[in-house]
């Protein structure tokens, strides 16, 4: 059951005031697809880890719209003009919101790594949706960004690289381009730094290679 709270938010772009509703428990996991995309009982609870300004578009996490956060009039300008004519054709979905959030914290400057989660997110909140060419859209953004931050000197821990490379890989097999998924599932053997420890990546690499699943078992 998920559980949720009502916030009071002030947007640093409009300086709109607005309640928004956010995650305060979850628990009854019913499973775990093999994108890592954990489904739990009842209400979903993705589009309430982050939030969206109805007003001009501008969306993040909550610590996005503290008080300290600084904003380039560059910045606002885009919102204003790119994030806030989508809310006229379209409900504030839970993919919206990721994907508003994603782009916000491109034109702030954020690392490779946080944009793949928060595509990785939009493209979960479609699976929930039922929009399968949007959520096609946020994988191979997701796959592009991992890739990114795999190739940065830093993008990645060294015991996480491993798994980042397999989902990879998923989000490849998932678009439907199995010559690049088979490609990331044969890297995940050169980034395993823990072989007893990751014993479990290198198999559901194979696995995903071979007789591919939705979900883990």
């Amino acid at each position: 059951m998920t559980t949720l709270h009502l916030i009071e938010l002030s947007c640093p772009v409009c300086a709109r005031s607005f309640r928004s509703q956010t995650v305060v428990a979850t628990n009854g996991f019913g499973g775990k697809r093999t994108d890592f995309h954990e489904r739990a009982a009842g209400m979903q609870p993705l589009p309430y880890f982050v939030h969206l300004c109805t007003q001009c578009g501008y969306a993040g996490v909550t610590r996005d719209f503290g008080d300290e956060v600084e904003l380039t009039d560059l910045i606002r300008t885009r919102v204003w003009s790119e994030l806030g004519p989508a809310l006229r054709h379209a409900l504030p979905s839970g993919s919206l919101k990721y994907e508003h959030a994603a782009r916000v914290a491109e034109w702030m400057g954020q690392d490779a790594r946080y944009l793949a989660d928060l595509y990785l997110r939009a493209a979960w909140c479609c699976v929930d949706e039922g929009d399968v060419e949007a959520e096609r859209y946020f994988r191979r953004h997701a796959a592009w960004r991992f890739a990114e931050a795999l190739d940065a000197w830093d993008g990645v821990p060294a015991e996480e690289r491993a798994v980042i490379t397999y989902l990879v890989g998923e989000l490849w097999r998932r678009v439907g381009d199995d010559v690049q998924a088979q490609t990331w599932f044969d890297r995940v053997e050169d980034e395993v730094t823990e072989p007893s420890a990751q014993a479990w990546v290198l198999e559901v690499a194979a696995q995903q290679k071979l007789a591919p699943r939705e979900w883990f078992t």
